[in-house]
Order: structure tokens, then C-alpha cells, then sequence
């Protein structure tokens, strides 16, 4: 029984005059929960069919007829189970995700489009569709990735950079980096701090292709930003070998 639940079936047993005023109030502020209460179960549940492609574009950055295609490219599954067995079918798992990653974009932005969700649900739905891309796709930008990165494709990069202007012609990408900020964490404080930023960050490494793509990604680094660095060059260079 959930805490809501719980709340109603107390004051239903103050209405029948099965307990008291104090122990109303007392068991019912036990049983309210730390979290704000929204309701999601007033909202209509996620149907794709019914959204317009103007829709689609505004919430989710992809066109209508996009997103079938992206979930087959990502190997979407039909559906996820989550942690405390919820099922969230697989397309709408995606849209949250896609949703989510708008910016800016808090999860109870998110309960008109997917009605019936708790923010609970939202979140693991999110977190779980977030970890099965990584887990499926992550070499294709953690690894030297030969599709992308392959000598003659890296010999048009190289030949377009200079046609542009650059003065050397073997330069075939750009070094870029990123640091994300992150919750204060409990341990391991120095490591993350950013005292440039003045924050607690992530920071990543990626080197950019001609074509917009992020070819290849570093990361995370603490503060030994140095030494990371080295192992990146070393890393690199042993994969371009």
C-alpha cells in the first residue's frame, strides 16, 4: 500500500470514528511522504499517435517519423523493467530520455506528457534507458572507432581542415574539452573540486571531426588534469598506431 493510500484509509477511519483525533493526526503525518505530492494521475498516459511532429520537434528534438528509426538504430528494447518492477514500454522510456535532455527540463516538467508516471518512475525510466545506450554504444566514441576514424577518412579531414585555411595538412581533428559540474560529494572532495570554476565537476576530453562529431571521448577527469592529459596522448597515439 502506498503512503497516499495509507493517508486515505486513515481518514476513512476517522469518518467511521475508529480512532481518535490525535491518532489521526499523528499516524497521518507518519505516513506523509518527504516528497511533494503531484498528480500525475490526473495527466493522460504517453501516446505517441496522438502527438503532432511540431510536438515531437519541440519536446524531443526528433521529428515524428524519427523516432521509430532511433530507437531501432539505438536497439531499443520493446520494453524495460524497472528496479521496483514498473514496465515502461520501450518507445516511451526513449521519449523520456529524450525529453529529459531538453534543457532546461526537471522531471515534474514532465508528468503532462507522461501521465500516470510517478517522478520516481520518471527517473528510473530515465537513468535505466540512459545506462542500456551507454553499455550498448559507448565504444563508438571511448574506442578508436574505425568507422569515423579510419586512414582515408582521416585523410579528408585532414585535406578539407586545410583547405580552410589551416597551415598544416595532417591536422584532421580538435581537441575540446568540458567540465560538468556535480553535486558536492561525501568523499574524495579535493579530487573533484574545479577552483577555477569553483565548483565540483567532471571534466571530459573529446577530439571533434570536420563533419561536427565527437570522434572520440575522454573521461571522466578529477583534478589531475595533467597526468590525464598524458594518458590521453599515450592512449591515443597507441590506437592510431
Amino acid at each position: 500500500m502506498s503512503l497516499k493510500e495509507a493517508r486515505k484509509q486513515l481518514l476513512y477511519a476517522f469518518d467511521d470514528g475508529l480512532i481518535s483525533d490525535e491518532e489521526c493526526l499523528l499516524l497521518y503525518d507518519l505516513n506523509r511522504s518527504t516528497n511533494l505530492d503531484f498528480p500525475y494521475e490526473q495527466y493522460p498516459l504517453f501516446d505517441l499517435d496522438d502527438m503532432q511532429n511540431d510536438e515531437c520537434l519541440a519536446e524531443f528534438r526528433f521529428h515524428k517519423n524519427d523516432l521509430p528509426i532511433l530507437a531501432e538504430v539505438l536497439r531499443i528494447p520493446d520494453q524495460f523493467i524497472l528496479e521496483q518492477r514498473s514496465v515502461v514500454e520501450g518507445m516511451e522510456a526513449l521519449c523520456m530520455l529524450l525529453k529529459r535532455l531538453t534543457y532546461p527540463c526537471r522531471y515534474s516538467d514532465m508528468m503532462h506528457r507522461f501521465g500516470q508516471r510517478p517522478l520516481s518512475v520518471l527517473c528510473l525510466a530515465t537513468n535505466r534507458v540512459v545506462d542500456f545506450v551507454y553499455a550498448a554504444h559507448h565504444r563508438r566514441i571511448t574506442d578508436w572507432n574505425l568507422a569515423v576514424l579510419n586512414p582515408p577518412a582521416l585523410q579528408t579531414y585532414a585535406d578539407c581542415i586545410h583547405q580552410h585555411g589551416a597551415p598544416l595538412n595532417n591536422c584532421f581533428g580538435f581537441i575540446d574539452g568540458t567540465v560538468r559540474p556535480i553535486a558536492r560529494p561525501g568523499t574524495n572532495q579535493r579530487i573533484l573540486y574545479n577552483g577555477h570554476k569553483r565548483v565540483h565537476s567532471l571534466k571530459f576530453q573529446a577530439v571533434a571531426i570536420p563533419n561536427g562529431l565527437i570522434a572520440h571521448l575522454y573521461g571522466p577527469i578529477g583534478k589531475n588534469l595533467i597526468y590525464s592529459l598524458v594518458k590521453l596522448k599515450n592512449n591515443t597515439l597507441d590506437k592510431m598506431a
